[in-house]
């Protein structure tokens, strides 16, 4: 097979493969994030407006964080890699596969944090773009070092900033767009307030906040594709279907939907509009509402129950029997706290039913597990609140699935910054911010040991406020119900709890 890169022509390609290579473009986006999201959404996205023309920019992609292979995958094939999209749409099947061609190189921070600040200070830069995931966009004190690579994502954007503003002098037309897509509520919000937080501990001159102030625009975002990744179970397939060897492959549903609160401005400088995408400007609220917790709180819901039960894709969780009614389940309790027109509310549900049932997209459910506490907290959560506040009672499925969260967050080792956990016999890796990984690594041993019950696991768990910001014993009746659920799942296993669960609903 030929490696993909610049040397190889449409004639080279299978037909199946749409090759567009938009080259010698400026540098106007700065990615925070290489991961398969973003390559096969936002960059994707990019791509689309510049074959039509109306944005002709590209993007220099960042690694958040100081591991992983990407970046030099991505050097090493000059930027380019291919999206697959797969499903049915509107009851139509869509396959349809492309090179993106909208990013120029990769960049590591740690080592090569001199030509991220100098990016920073190019006058083609416009936009800055991330994911970090939704433990990104958090507090992190750190001394700020003038030349040293910040640890967090908003320390270094913050010194990033502040890098551009002496390089211009502060000049107004110097500001930036800042567009955030992590999965949090108000995620630009949130980054801005951080970014003043450091500039204020850091001392940075009151004329620096100004211009932050004045001149750069944080814009909270909702964004909506389903992302699998790379098919590392299907390699050779799809190296039969391209007729090339791709390292990146991004796997993807044909559905996007990117909600943005831009003003004019914005709107004229990354005109997602102009190129016929599915792009809200505007309040995001009433399309995050829907999309997180009718979209992405159904699949932190399944994950950790559906995993220890013996899948490993959402497809087949779909087609299990007993799996699917607790999927049904979840949805029955979710809708009700979900603030918006009922046949709204029952045509999204029935087009992420679709969007699950793909029979394309092979959406592995470890991949979902990624973060999963603080996906739990931010997407899950809020809905359990308020359906206990409106009904005058806990929603069982859901609060089944935090207790099969903690099942899942088992661990039998520690391996690094990871830990590793075990579904019969078969290992798995679990990541996640480290007071997580130490307050479960913690109350297991205990319980392991026989220092500690389950149930005083889950009071240590459920009262930890570093992980929830509240302790969530206080929600009547939670404790016990959820030492219940685990209790029943440490002795029966998942396979017989969730059977147990979905039979006596």
């Amino acid at each position: 097979m030929k490696e993909l890169n610049k040397t190889i022509t449409k004639a080279d390609m299978s037909s199946a493969v749409e090759f567009n290579i938009q080259d010698n473009l400026p540098e106007k986006v700065l990615q925070i994030g290489e991961g398969n999201f973003l390559r096969g959404f936002i960059d994707w996205l990019i791509h689309q407006m510049n074959k039509q023309g109306v944005f002709n920019g590209k993007a220099v992609v960042v690694q958040p964080i100081n591991q992983g292979p990407v970046i030099q995958m991505l050097n090493d094939q000059d930027g380019l890699y291919t999206v697959v999209l797969r499903g049915v749409q509107n009851g139509e099947v869509v396959e349809k596969s492309e090179v993106i061609s909208s990013i120029s190189r990769g960049l590591n921070p740690y080592t090569q944090w001199e030509d991220v600040q100098a990016v920073a200070a190019s006058k083609d830069l416009e936009i800055v773009i991330s994911n970090t995931t939704e433990a990104g966009i958090t507090y992190v004190k750190e001394e700020f070092e003038e030349g040293k690579t910040p640890e967090s994502y908003p320390a270094k954007l913050t010194s990033l900033l502040y890098h551009r503003y002496k390089a211009f002098n502060g000049s107004p037309e110097s500001g930036l767009i800042i567009i955030p897509c992590e999965l949090i509520e108000e995620n630009a919000t949130k980054l801005k307030e951080l970014v003043f937080r450091l500039a204020e501990e850091w001392k940075l001159p009151a004329e620096f906040t100004q211009w932050l102030s004045d001149n750069n625009r944080f814009c909270n975002t909702l964004v909506d594709r389903i992302v699998t990744g790379y098919p590392r179970d299907a390699v050779e397939e799809f190296r039969e279907l391209l007729g090339y060897k791709d390292n990146l492959i991004t796997v993807g549903e044909p559905y996007h939907m990117f909600a943005v609160d831009g003003d004019e401005v914005v709107q004229e400088k990354i005109p997602f509009h102009k190129a016929g995408l599915n792009i809200k400007w505007g309040d995001i609220t009433p399309h995050r509402e829907l999309k997180v917790r009718l979209l992405n709180a159904p699949h932190t819901m399944m994950f950790s129950a559906s995993y220890l039960y013996g899948v490993d894709t959402v497809l087949e969780v779909m087609e299990n029997e007993t799996l699917r009614k607790f999927v049904d389940q979840g949805f029955e309790e979710l809708v009700p706290t979900v603030r918006s027109d009922e046949g709204e509310k029952k045509q999204f549900v029935d087009s992420v039913v679709e969007r699950f049932l793909n029979p394309y997209n092979k959406h592995f459910l470890l991949d979902i597990g990624l973060n999963a506490v603080y996906k739990y907290k931010s997407r899950i959560l809020p809905s359990l609140q308020r359906f206990a506040e409106q009904e005058g009672t806990l929603p069982k499925t859901i609060v089944f699935s935090l207790a099969s969260l903690f099942a899942f967050y088992r661990p039998i080792r520690q391996e690094g910054d990871a830990l590793v956990g075990s579904r019969n016999g078969e290992e798995y890796t679990m990541r996640e911010n480290d007071e997580v990984i130490q307050a479960v690594l913690a109350g297991w041993g205990k319980v392991d040991n026989g220092e500690a019950t389950v149930k005083e696991l889950v009071t240590s768990l459920l009262g930890n406020k570093d992980i929830w910001s509240e302790d969530l014993n206080d929600i009547n009746g939670l404790t016990d119900a959820v030492s219940d659920y685990l209790q029943q799942i440490v002795d029966n296993g998942m396979k017989a709890s969730v059977e147990s669960l979905v039979n006596n609903k």
